[in-house]
């Protein structure tokens, strides 16, 4: 299991599994519950890169960067480790 601290966003914490490079177990501690409840169900199972490339880059508001896109973060810092 990972878990890594975003930064900039409301969710403080994400945790998941890499299994055969596709995500798993992914949950979020903190920020908006239904819509990070949706992202979880979608990003399950799909490849480690699908999922940078789908959702690096989306902002939330004025903050430069969302859940969505800490979990691009995420897992390229892990993907690059």
């Amino acid at each position: 299991m990972y878990s890594y601290a975003p930064k900039g966003v409301c969710s403080r914490s994400i945790s998941f599994d890499i299994k055969d490079n596709k995500v798993t177990n992914l949950s979020f501690v903190g920020g908006c519950n239904g819509n990070l409840q949706g992202l979880s169900k979608l990003a399950e199972g799909m490849d480690v890169d699908d999922v940078i490339n789908k959702l690096s880059g989306i902002s939330c508001g004025s903050k430069g960067t969302s859940c969505p896109d800490q979990l691009a973060h995420a897992l390229m810092e892990i993907k690059n480790k």
